[in-house]
């Protein structure tokens, strides 16, 4: 082999290298928005709980680490009924729980506000449309978490415009007032929720298309065909 054909064999798997690395990091961030998305609206199964209990984080260097074995090791002392009982009082209540995970709410402090108005404008443009038997607004924190989700696996280049004007504003607020809940498995939960949006926040914040216009989202270019309900994805 040459010297021009090894730099050229170089500089083809560092590309593939960095690509890999950067599908694996995607995969991880969607994964944590549909697990935040599950925690939000119901309370785990025995199942999850289960796996929860078993994560052992193995990267030394993650600064969600910490959350990550705080949330395993309250998952080991929780049990599914009670967590039930915490979740409907915390997240649900006979009229609202202790904390109502909408962004309306949190910056309104009224449900069915402007921010719901313009997340569905931005919704429509991305090509999203709330399913028929789904009655919960679509400004409920779990909805927004599984269109970022989505927004990763399938449309990167709209997922920053979308944390900065929908998620940004408000999220962070809930997920700290979550971590300052009694019930140990549920402020791990928002403990976990507040570093990771924070290092979305972060690393999100250098995107030119980002800019926080959470009343006057600029319209989207997308195409159309997507549904999203509470705990199912179509496309």
């Amino acid at each position: 082999m040459t010297t021009s054909e090894h730099a050229d064999t170089q500089s083809t798997q560092a590309p593939a290298s960095l690509s890999a690395a950067l599908e694996e990091r995607n995969a991880l961030r969607a994964d944590i928005y549909l697990l935040l998305a599950r925690l939000v609206r119901e309370s785990p199964n025995e199942e999850l709980l289960a796996f929860l209990a078993t994560l052992e984080p193995d990267d030394e260097g993650s600064p969600l680490k910490r959350h990550w074995a705080s949330l395993s090791l309250a998952a080991r002392h929780a049990h599914p009924g009670t967590l039930h009982d915490v979740h409907f009082g915390l997240l649900i209540g006979v009229i609202q729980g202790q904390l109502v995970p909408y962004a309306s709410w949190y910056l309104t402090g009224s449900l069915m506000e402007m921010p719901l108005v313009a997340l569905r404008h931005d919704l429509k443009h991305l090509g999203f449309e709330r399913a028929a038997h789904v009655k919960e607004p679509e400004d409920h924190f779990s909805a927004m978490c599984e269109v970022m989700a989505m927004l990763i696996d399938t449309r990167a280049e709209a997922q920053a415009a979308f944390f900065k004007r929908h998620l940004s504003p408000w999220a962070l607020r809930f997920m700290r007032d979550l971590a300052q809940v009694e019930d140990p498995f549920y402020a791990s939960v928002g403990a976990l929720g507040e570093a990771f949006l924070s290092r979305e926040d972060n690393q999100l914040q250098s995107d030119p298309d980002a800019q926080v216009v959470t009343f006057s989202p600029a319209p989207a270019t997308l195409g159309e065909g997507a549904k999203f309900s509470d705990g199912d994805t179509h496309t």
